[in-house]
């Protein structure tokens, strides 16, 4: 199978594109990012790196020919875009809603006129998400509804007559442990999120394991939570 991992660069994508190196299922594994993606680190024995195809996406407003040749005949896509809360007072929030709302309902919508059908759409949103907009918790009003607005176009989408051949699925995790990609600020503040909020707590290699598995093997459900990124990831570490 094809699969796109966008937003390639971060750390989560990089764990995926680690991971599906070696899956024996995965014959082309698309990068797509603003600058070229290199093969991870820490590769296994198994992996594969001739499957690795960077494409490099300068305005995901309107991506390119050449871009979108790149994607085309795609059987999933794991989207992994977004600004994080960590990153919210570094940019207008006209910027943040661009990037995770418009960047987001774009993609979807381009892939799945180019891709292969049934095409499967991975979302990588938060905990504790509500999709009832009206709803603005104390704790970043306006991020929390912009993830609820992004939630809802992405379902919404795939309910649309033309698009039935989409299978979207929503992941949902709380802090994402990664040794060695998080500063000790970012710790602190983390810590500090999950005791205010009660926000569990998924390992990098667990949540990359689990949402490679939904675009491979397909969506056990429309909204995995995070407990089940947790209970599906360590199922597929421990038998690999």
């Amino acid at each position: 199978m094809k699969l796109i991992v966008a937003g390639a660069t971060g750390f989560v994508g990089t764990e995926v594109i680690r991971q599906a190196l070696s899956h024996p299922a995965v014959t082309s594994v698309v990068a797509l990012a603003r600058r070229a993606t290199p093969v991870p680190a820490n590769i296994g024995p198994d992996a594969n790196v001739s499957k690795l195809k960077s494409a490099i996406c300068n305005d995901f407003d309107n991506y390119s020919e050449s871009v979108k040749a790149d994607l085309a005949g795609a059987d999933a896509c794991i989207w992994l875009i977004a600004i994080t809360p960590s990153k919210l007072r570094t940019m207008p929030f006209e910027q943040v809603e661009k990037i995770c709302l418009d960047y987001t309902a774009n993609g979807l919508k381009t892939m799945t006129g180019i891709s292969n059908k049934p095409f499967r759409f991975i979302y990588t949103s938060g905990d504790k998400v509500n999709r009832d907009e009206t709803v603005r918790p104390w704790i970043m009003p306006d991020y929390s509804v912009l993830r609820s607005r992004v939630e809802n176009h992405i379902l919404d989408f795939a309910k649309q007559p033309d698009s039935r051949d989409a299978q979207v699925c929503i992941a949902r995790p709380g802090l994402i442990y990664a040794p060695g990609h998080m500063s000790a600020l970012t710790v602190v503040a983390s810590t500090i999120m999950r005791s205010l909020i009660g926000l569990p707590r998924v390992e990098l290699d667990e949540i990359a394991a689990t949402l490679l598995n939904q675009a491979v093997n397909g969506i056990e459900k429309e909204t995995l939570l995070n407990e089940d990124l947790v209970r599906i990831g360590r199922k597929i570490l421990r038998s690999s």
